[in-house]
């Protein structure tokens, strides 16, 4: 189910140019580190947050569309950040992801 976008305000994060593909930045929106995923020329954003124990996520491996928690192996998708496999059983947060004149922005939800 996609997120109604209209309730998100967006904001730039960077050139798009400035992210090559395979490669990720971690950022912080309203105080949550945010990991920002660059596949196949598509840009995905989700909550730098393993759902199991808190530790981070961003840095575990990627394959394919799935990024693997360094500390238990949990799977998680960055096209949506729904939890794939054990020992996660919660989704981590994910942001709308845009790229307007060059540049990549992520949705913020509207207070």
């Amino acid at each position: 189910m996609e997120k109604d976008l209209s309730q998100y305000s967006f904001y730039p994060v960077l050139s798009i140019d400035d992210l090559e593909n395979g490669e990720r930045i971690f950022i912080d929106v309203d105080d949550v580190p945010v990991v920002i995923f660059k596949i196949a020329s598509d840009v995905y954003a989700i909550a730098d947050r393993c759902t199991h124990d808190d530790g981070p996520l961003g840095e575990g491996d990627l394959e394919g569309f799935e990024v693997i928690c360094p500390r238990h192996g949990a799977r998680f998708d960055v096209r949506n950040g729904k939890a794939l496999t054990l020992p996660a059983v919660e989704d981590t947060l994910y942001y709308p992801v845009r790229v307007v004149d060059g540049q990549i922005e992520i949705g913020v939800a509207n207070s």
